[in-house]
C-alpha cells in the first residue's frame, strides 16, 4: 500500500486529553472535593471505559457525564491544558520532509474554539498541517469523522486509499474503513484493546512506532 495522506486525531494521539481530565476532576470548583487525592492510575474508575470508545471519556461517568463533559467545554482553562505528546512537532516535521500530507481530524463542541486552541497548540507546525474541525452533531450518528474524511476527499482531491487515519478511539476506526482508508489504532494511556472482529489494524504506542510502521509500507 502507497500512503500519502496522514489524518491525525488530536485527544489521545497528538495530545494528552488524559492529563487534561484528570486536571479538571481535581481542580474544577465542582468536582475537587469529589476527587479530591484522586489517582492518575484510577482515572478509568472513575470514567468507566465503553467498548465503542476504547479510551477515556467524560461523558462515560455514570451519574454526572453530560454535565462534566459541559463543564469541561466550558472551562478554557482545563480544556486548553492538553500538552503534546514527547516528539510530535519532530515527529510531523520528518514526514512532511518525506513528502507526506498532514491533516488533522478533530470533532468538537465549538468548531472555532477548538481551531484556536489546535493552531496555537500546533504552532510550530502549522506551516505544513492542515488544522479540519467539524461540530459534534452535523451528521446524525455516533462520529462525524467519516463524513468529514469524505469531505477532506473531495476538498484536498486525496484518494482514501492513499489515506490513513490514526485515532485512538474504536469507533472511529470504523469511520476510516467505511471511506476505505486505513485506520491505524494508537495506544495512549488506559486505551482498551480492540475487539476480535478489529484485531487485524495496526496498533502503535508512540509516534517513533508508527513511523516504523508507516516507513514499512513502502
Amino acid at each position: 500500500m502507497a500512503v500519502k495522506n496522514i489524518f491525525w486525531d488530536v485527544d489521545g494521539v497528538l495530545a494528552n486529553l488524559n492529563y487534561a481530565y484528570f486536571n479538571f476532576l481535581t481542580k474544577h470548583p465542582n468536582y475537587k472535593d469529589t476527587y479530591a487525592g484522586l489517582k492518575w492510575e484510577d482515572l478509568p474508575k472513575v470514567l468507566p471505559i465503553q467498548p465503542k470508545y476504547g479510551a477515556l471519556e467524560l461523558k462515560t461517568h455514570p451519574t454526572m457525564g453530560t454535565q462534566m463533559d459541559y463543564d469541561f467545554c466550558h472551562s478554557p482553562e482545563f480544556f486548553n491544558n492538553r500538552p503534546l505528546y514527547p516528539h510530535v512537532v519532530e515527529t510531523l516535521r520528518e514526514l512532511n520532509q518525506l513528502g507526506y500530507k498532514q491533516f488533522t481530524m478533530s470533532a468538537t463542541f465549538d468548531v472555532e474554539t477548538k481551531k484556536k486552541l489546535l493552531n496555537e497548540l500546533l504552532k510550530d507546525v502549522t506551516d505544513f498541517l492542515t488544522i479540519e474541525c467539524v461540530q459534534h452533531g452535523k451528521f446524525m450518528h455516533d462520529t462525524a469523522k467519516e463524513d468529514m474524511l469524505k469531505a477532506c476527499f473531495d476538498k484536498y482531491g486525496l484518494k482514501a486509499e492513499e489515506t490513513v487515519l490514526v485515532d485512538d478511539r474504536i469507533y472511529n476506526q470504523h469511520a476510516a474503513i467505511n471511506v476505505g482508508a486505513h485506520p491505524v489504532r494508537y495506544r495512549c494511556e488506559f486505551t482498551t484493546d480492540l475487539p476480535d472482529d478489529m484485531k487485524w489494524i495496526p496498533e502503535v504506542h508512540s509516534l517513533e512506532e508508527f513511523k516504523t510502521w508507516l516507513l514499512a509500507q513502502k
